[in-house]
């Protein structure tokens, strides 16, 4: 590899009585060269800065429009005039090998204006001559295009990635910033990039849990995936897609591929995908605009110096059909061959970055502080008075193996009605096909449940009591169980109804919350993989909340709910409550099974 480096640089000192000579006139020239092809460079790249155009004149020959351009090493060419060029006479013409070529310019130097120089004497009878200037100029020369060194891609930790599925044929990635910045959009990306000549599609679908992100439609699950990929050895394809990160102060956070939701086949024959994806990002107050600024800031000298530069600018692609006696011009490709230096070489590097955080449409409407939330049902209010109804769903957790005649409570349950005499009613909740609709709805049964067991409901016999503790303006609901039962946790409807009586129409206590559930409350996977517990508010505004394991060595869970299980079989049980009130809590439960255990053993 040849040396490119301008740098460092060194001037002329001048003092009093110092003999110059030719050589430090060309230290002098060379200093300030130097100086400007290094500023080119660093602030604007290498590329067309106007002109070049390329326009095909007949099957043979082609014109190229005046222009200026800097190469790779910050030299400055300048086409002064449009040219008319028959291809057989540009210069790499008779060595292509292929039907595809790049026309390029390069820069040249001529030395011109030759002069008698007296100082040198007569060499055997002829007088001696020196050129007396340069000419700055540039040449048009053809190459094949495979032969067009690529651009040397740097390592970057402005991105972090994570491979989905890789086979000896197709390798599946997903990419984002590793930093993303609180209350801003952020695009993530989904690859697929073959690696051999073998003619196969490629399906991927997976689901991705986003414990600090919202999708377009304020959820915290994204579908992903691409159908029928066929590709070209060495080709990728790309899909994105856009999260909206929520002020949070959580620093770290992870996107989770569910477990058991991810799905390849390749022509049509399912291949088995690796589980515990997760990509870790980090969050930051910072505008994108300056971190993105940081992030190119940080790239070094020696770092830009890496890899082979060019000392040409591409201009064209020429499609080219071979005859007898020559090549026939068939197409002339500009776009996606050209660069164009329009602001400084960062500023197209930002550009790119700030990709990944804007969209010109705002997608999140729909994403509004609290749009996520369950709103409150069954409240009301009237000239002042306290509200006097109020609703939401509990559940009592029975841990495994749980027995006829056992005991389970729920957690404090905080009504929002005040202190006073209040009424709570619980019926049991539970999801069956509806033949009418004809899909899946929900079901509350106040009272008792098998009296509808020609539905099926699958209801547990119970018997359950609620507790109302007046003072405190909360309740605990009891449930034994008269049958044995394979559930991990009952869920209820529960329904509180204020009686008035004297003065006893206090206003909602400010802090008075309600309850909080977990979408999924039970799932099924595997040793070491991830899931992300989603809460849902019930009757209350939305909260800090805290999530803990209740048995050591049961797996580690993060602050912002994503769970990676251990490495060992069981049910695991966790904890989620509220921060700045505790009694409002809920459970949820990680039933961790090896791959290839039968789960009716």
């Amino acid at each position: 590899m040849k040396n490119t480096k301008l740098y460092p640089f060194e001037r002329n000192r001048y003092y009093s009585g110092k003999m110059l000579t030719s050589s430090d006139f060309w230290a002098e020239q060379t200093y300030f060269n130097n100086k400007r092809r290094f500023i080119n460079n660093l602030m604007y790249g290498a590329g067309i800065v106007c002109g070049c155009g390329v326009f095909s004149l007949d099957d043979l020959s082609i014109l190229v429009e005046s222009g200026a351009a800097i190469d790779g090493l910050g030299r400055e060419i300048v086409v002064e005039s449009s040219v008319v060029k028959r291809l057989s006479a540009i210069e790499g013409f008779d060595t292509l090998k292929t039907d595809e070529a790049c026309l390029c310019l390069r820069y040249r130097e001529d030395p011109v204006h030759t002069v008698y120089t007296p100082n040198q004497g007569e060499k055997d009878g002829e007088q001696d001559y020196e050129y007396n200037r340069i000419s700055e100029s540039y040449d048009l020369f053809l190459m094949d295009k495979e032969d067009d060194a690529a651009e040397y891609e740097m390592e970057s930790e402005f991105f972090t990635s994570i491979v989905l599925f890789e086979n000896e044929d197709f390798t599946v990635r997903l990419t984002m910033p590793a930093t993303v910045c609180r209350g801003r959009n952020v695009k993530l990306e989904l690859s697929a990039e073959k690696n051999s000549a073998e003619n196969k599609k490629l399906t991927y679908r997976a689901i991705l849990q986003t414990p600090v992100f919202l999708t377009p439609d304020a959820t915290h699950e994204l579908k992903i995936g691409m159908k029928d990929v066929s590709l070209a050895e060495g080709e990728c394809v790309t899909r994105e897609y856009w999260l909206h990160a929520q002020n949070t102060p959580v620093l770290e956070t992870s996107i989770v591929v569910e477990s058991g939701a991810a799905r390849v086949t390749i022509d049509g024959e399912e291949e088995e995908t690796p589980s515990g994806c997760a990509l870790t990002v980090s969050l930051t107050d910072m505008r994108p605009q300056d971190l993105v600024s940081q992030e190119i800031g940080h790239i070094s000298l020696e770092m830009k110096s890496m890899g082979d530069v060019k000392d040409y600018v591409c201009l064209a692609d020429l499609k080219l059909t071979r005859t007898q006696n020559a090549y026939i011009i068939e197409e002339i490709l500009e776009k996606g061959v050209k660069s164009y230096i329009q602001a400084p070489a960062q500023d197209r590097l930002r550009t790119r970055y700030l990709e990944y955080f804007s969209k010109e449409a705002d997608i999140y409407k729909s994403a509004a502080p609290g749009a996520a939330r369950l709103k409150a049902s069954g409240q009301s209010s009237w000239q002042g008075r306290a509200i006097e109804a109020a609703s939401g769903v509990l559940e009592i957790p029975l841990g495994e193996n749980a027995r006829r005649g056992d005991i389970r409570y729920s957690g404090e349950i905080m009504h929002g009605l005040g202190k006073g005499n209040v009424y709570v009613e619980i019926g049991y909740e539970y999801i069956a096909e509806d033949p009418a609709l004809g899909m899946n709805s929900r079901n509350t049964v106040y009272g008792n449940p098998k009296l509808f067991d020609k539905e099926q409901t699958s209801a547990v016999d119970v018997e359950t009591a609620v507790k109302v503790m007046t003072d405190k303006g909360s309740f605990i609901v009891a449930a034994k169980l008269l049958e044995n039962v394979s559930y991990l946790s009952l869920t209820y409807r529960w329904v509180a109804i204020r009686f008035p009586a004297g003065n006893d129409l206090g206003l909602v206590e400010s802090y008075s919350g309600k309850s909080i559930s977990v979408d999924t409350p039970t799932v099924v996977m595997g040793v070491r993989e991830n899931h992300y517990f989603h809460v849902r508010y019930n009757n209350m505004e939305a909260c800090s909340i805290a999530y803990e394991m209740t048995e050591p060595g049961s797996g580690e869970i993060t602050s912002d709910g994503v769970y990676t299980s251990p490495s060992k079989e069981g049910v695991y049980e966790i904890r989620v409550y509220c921060v700045d009130m505790p009694v409002i809590c809920t459970y949820a439960y990680a039933i961790v099974r090896k791959e290839g255990t039968d789960p009716e053993k």
